[in-house]
């Protein structure tokens, strides 16, 4: 079996089920809130990305929030990753938290990585085959991560950038929510803005679960942001579909951007209305 290298940041269902029996494949299952179930089908030989619990810093104050490179390192080896994995990652949903997944590997050094386009949903259009849940029971991988602190903003990095101007802010989260106008759907938390943010829904990429064109991209965050060198901070609930954002940008070919962890979630419990 050859060994094979991802070099854009989604593949198709038509790709991955081309390469299935590459040696160093891994696909996993990036479904956050997902438990296992034996009969829950997946794609054939993939691993459960577990985000809440394995993925984020479980004792942080806010969900999903980022892991430290040791956690991340010892949970990816647990997975059987190693330093040549090419990784293909999808969800349940068709694009959500997949984006997650493939923003942590990226934020933590590995760029041999991409989300499957329309995930399982498409996967399952495509009637390709499938099998009954499994959990990894293989050998631990030798995965390295490799932190790279500029992928990822906290409080006080958002804080300054909005004060100062210094990036532009842009929220995934429904218009609805963005302008007040639909309650937030975490109990106790306030709705409202991140000032000097600018709203672009993540369901603004899509299309039936899929990615729009590159072209299409291009123009989205060419009205949006303009300069493709523009520093970019991408916002949404709490740091999931935020990197949707950061996903359709790098394919628009925008390169300065990150996003923030925390999020709607962390923002709005610590800096009253």
């Amino acid at each position: 079996m050859s060994t094979i290298s991802i070099t854009t940041p989604v593949v198709s269902v038509k790709w991955l089920n081309e390469h299935l029996k590459a040696s160093n494949l891994v696909v996993l299952d990036g479904t956050i809130n997902k438990v296992f179930n034996p009969e829950t089908l997946q794609i054939p030989g993939t691993r459960f990305f577990d985000i809440k619990k394995k993925f984020s810093e479980v004792t942080g104050e806010f969900p999903s929030t980022f892991p430290s490179a040791d956690q991340f390192q010892e949970e990816a080896q647990n997975l059987g990753l190693n330093k040549d994995s090419a990784i293909v990652v999808y969800d349940d949903k068709g694009i959500y938290s997949s984006a997650r997944v493939w923003w942590l590997f990226k934020a933590f050094g590995y760029a041999n990585v991409a989300v499957l386009n329309g995930g399982f949903p498409e996967w399952l259009n495509a009637d390709y085959k499938t099998e009954p849940m499994t959990q990894y029971i293989g050998e631990k991988g030798n995965f390295q991560a490799n932190l790279m602190p500029e992928y990822m903003k906290f409080f006080k990095d958002v804080e300054e950038a909005s004060k100062e101007q210094t990036h532009t802010i842009i929220d995934a989260r429904s218009s609805g929510r963005f302008n007040c106008e639909i309650a937030e759907p975490r109990a106790g938390l306030r709705s409202g803005t991140i000032p000097n943010s600018i709203n672009l829904p993540f369901t603004d990429l899509l299309e039936r679960g899929l990615l729009k064109s590159p072209e299409i991209l291009k123009n989205i965050f060419s009205n949006k942001i303009g300069d493709k060198n523009t520093a970019v901070i991408f916002s949404c609930g709490s740091g999931i579909t935020a990197c949707v954002l950061a996903l359709g940008a790098e394919i628009a070919g925008y390169e300065n951007l990150s996003v923030y962890d925390g999020s709607w979630t962390e923002w709005g419990t610590l800096v009253k209305a």
